[in-house]
């Protein structure tokens, strides 16, 4: 799955290499942002995207415009995964809601989203999305509310804030303890909107392996 709805009206289909640039400073403005916030120099962004600066400013004409884009393309990836979601849903909802979150985990890293961390932007288009989303979780919900399987206060904004808290992994953990953890806290979620069920979680990491990243070199973890 990629993100790649643009802001506002269609943009003309590019060449093959223009879109290969535009898609590489995305990325590398995603990834820019989550380290060191929206004030990243341009410079930076189109070093790390391994084009000149005259190439990014041709894609992307001052620095609102590429936020915009990035947490464009953020939400549409959200709504593509909520609607896919919801189109299951009167089969199963809570399969569906465990699919949603489970593809917001799969997709973090093409995530540069305002609850996670990410910039905020004004663009109509974005806001307009961020709708969307909630109208397709609200369709998950309703299913699972007339089926009796999904408690009746939970609400599309838990579903929302939940998605952005497991896809923000603790910092200085290795990917994989990560998602780990990720694992266990969807299955807790899942399991608080049916408590008359359970489910196996996967093993967590230890005490030991968690403190080992926290620590500089030459201390002991406690």
């Amino acid at each position: 799955m990629t993100a790649s709805t643009p802001s506002g009206p269609p943009t003309p289909r590019l060449r093959a290499d223009a879109a290969r640039n535009r898609a590489q400073i995305l990325a590398a403005a995603r990834a820019a942002f989550r380290e060191s916030g929206t004030a990243v120099p341009l410079d930076e962004i189109a070093r790390r995207a391994g084009v000149n600066i005259a190439t990014l400013y041709r894609r992307f004409p001052d620095r609102d415009a590429l936020i915009t884009q990035v947490v464009v393309d953020g939400f549409s990836l959200v709504l593509d995964t909520a609607r896919a979601a919801a189109g299951t849903a009167q089969t199963d909802p809570l399969a569906a809601v465990e699919s949603f979150l489970q593809g917001m985990i799969d997709n973090r890293e093409l995530l540069s989203l305002p609850l996670i961390g990410g910039p905020m932007t004004n663009d109509p288009y974005a806001r307009r999305l961020q709708q969307q989303i909630a109208v397709a979780l609200e369709e998950i919900l309703t299913a699972g509310h007339s089926r009796k399987v999904l408690r009746r206060d939970v609400t599309a904004v838990d579903l929302i804030a939940t998605a952005a808290l497991i896809c923000r992994p603790l910092p200085h953990l290795p990917p994989e303890q990560a998602t780990v953890l990720a694992a266990r806290h969807l299955g807790v979620f899942l399991d608080g909107l049916r408590p008359e069920h359970t489910r196996d979680l996967p093993s967590p990491p230890t005490h030991a392996e968690m403190t080992a990243h926290l620590v500089t070199e030459g201390t002991t973890a406690p």
